[in-house]
């Protein structure tokens, strides 16, 4: 039966928090796919690049390997402990309220700006740190991007008395909308693409859930949350599971590359 205490009772901070351990088990495949994007990136020794959402550094330390001098930033103090026992540069900061000077060739980013409701805000720092002619490069969520996992746990929350805004805490813009922010505000696309990128899931969808969207099943009290869960799974299984028993993520990826316009 669905739970009668009022939502507001039991809520979540709807706070998404990250676990190195847990990241590394049940989304390791987030840095694994990157490397197409990275090649967009093309970093070059002696080339100075801000990575974005540098998670545990796995990426960051791919760009370093090239001979380009990174600094990573993140919001994640777990996920950054990692990042620095890999040996990289990193700090504590948001890509929504950069504060660095104009010194970069380039910033990336990898799975992270969808975090980033603030979009706008992510792009002007982005602008403020480029030196002339500076490149972006990006991969995040686009339009579309977990539709059946958002449509389950909006399903779920309706039928469990939940706050359904935790089921899409995120930002996926459609290319139009994002290129046109972009060249609001100085950057001009040379190349973006929408892509849909079916994602097998290396601990099924239950450990994509503990994973990305823990906030939304904390609102939730013991044997409601259990049934929360269970629905959702349920819901999902006739579309994200295969035939021979595998979980795939119906992800839609938003890749793009752009350069500072000359002021």
């Amino acid at each position: 039966m669905p739970s009668k205490t009022p939502s507001h009772a039991r809520a979540a901070s709807g706070e998404q928090s990250w676990n190195a351990a847990g990241y590394e088990e049940n989304a390791r495949f987030v840095s694994d796919l990157g490397a197409d994007i990275l090649s967009w990136l093309d970093p070059k020794p002696g080339e100075r690049v801000l990575d974005i959402g540098c998670g545990d550094g796995a990426l960051t330390a791919k760009i370093a390997a090239h001979g380009a001098s990174v600094l990573g930033i993140d919001t994640s103090a777990a996920l950054l402990a990692a990042a620095k026992a890999r040996g990289l540069d990193v700090r504590a900061m948001s890509g929504e309220a950069i504060d660095l000077p104009r010194e970069f060739d380039a910033v990336f980013s990898n799975a992270a700006l969808h975090w980033m409701t603030r979009a706008e805000d992510v792009i002007q720092g982005v602008t403020r740190v480029l030196k002339p002619g500076g490149r972006f490069v990006a991969e995040f969520g686009g339009f579309g991007n977990v539709a059946a996992i958002v449509t389950a746990l909006r399903s779920a929350a309706r039928l469990y008395q939940g706050n359904a805004a935790l089921a899409h805490p995120w930002y996926f813009p459609s290319p139009r909308a994002y290129e046109g922010l972009l060249y609001k505000n100085g950057l001009m696309c040379e190349r973006i693409e929408l892509m849909p990128r079916p994602t097998p899931l290396p601990t099924g969808i239950e450990g994509w859930l503990a994973t990305f969207r823990k906030p939304f099943f904390d609102q939730f009290e013991g044997k409601v949350r259990d049934a929360a869960l269970a629905h959702a799974v349920e819901l999902l299984r006739p579309s994200l599971r295969d035939e021979d028993g595998r979980w795939w993520a119906d992800y839609v990826r938003l890749r793009v590359a752009a350069r500072l316009l000359p002021r």
